[in-house]
């Protein structure tokens, strides 16, 4: 053998293994938020298209599609979409951060770990860090289950909302809408 072809060799047999990317399963995923009205009523709610991957340089970016808000009833859904969201001009929401790749491609099935993190948000023209601890599990078929351990609290007046928050009110007659609501989210990445 030449000495270029066994150097190719060596090469490709001591480099460290690739790592891959990951792709977010919206079947499997569920990001849900909980509004207060009246001081004291909780509604729950969610999006049901979400998007997102974790490259393989540890970059995870994440799509929520604004207008596919669900809260179980129609006339609220469309109010959150026109009043709220805007979702015209703003039709997603974007969330990134990164993440040690190599310790996700190293996971074997049932091995779990916690993590923070600090996301940026995008949302309605704004950006803005909030911090997160989440519990991430290595789950069987080069899957990962990435859970918050606690919510994250999105307030509206970081966000420019909260002017949408009052028409909100004021079309529903209510005393009060909360402009803090906490976030929660399952997410389930599967290998490339």
């Amino acid at each position: 053998m030449n000495k270029r072809i066994i150097c190719m060799l060596l090469a490709l047999l001591l480099a460290p293994p690739l790592q891959a990317s990951w792709s977010l399963v919206n079947e499997a995923s569920l990001l849900t938020f909980v509004s207060i009205k009246k001081n004291s009523v909780a509604e729950v709610g969610h999006f049901k298209q979400l998007t997102g991957t974790i490259g393989d340089d540890g970059k995870v970016e994440m799509k929520i599609d604004l207008a596919s808000v669900d809260t179980g009833i129609k006339v609220r859904d469309q109010r959150l979409r026109e009043l709220l969201f805007d979702t015209g001009r703003f039709p997603a929401a974007l969330i990134s951060t990164t993440v040690d790749a190599a310790m996700l491609s190293g996971m074997q099935p049932g091995e779990d770990t916690a993590a923070r993190f600090r996301l940026e948000f995008n949302l309605h023209g704004r950006k803005k860090a909030l911090e997160t601890v989440v519990h991430i599990t290595a789950l069987t078929g080069n899957r990962i289950l990435v859970h918050g351990i606690s919510p994250v609290i999105v307030s509206a007046g970081d966000f420019g909302l909260a002017e949408g928050i009052e028409k909100l009110r004021e079309i529903a007659g209510l005393p009060a809408i909360a402009t803090a609501i906490p976030v929660y989210f399952k997410l389930v990445f599967e290998r490339d």
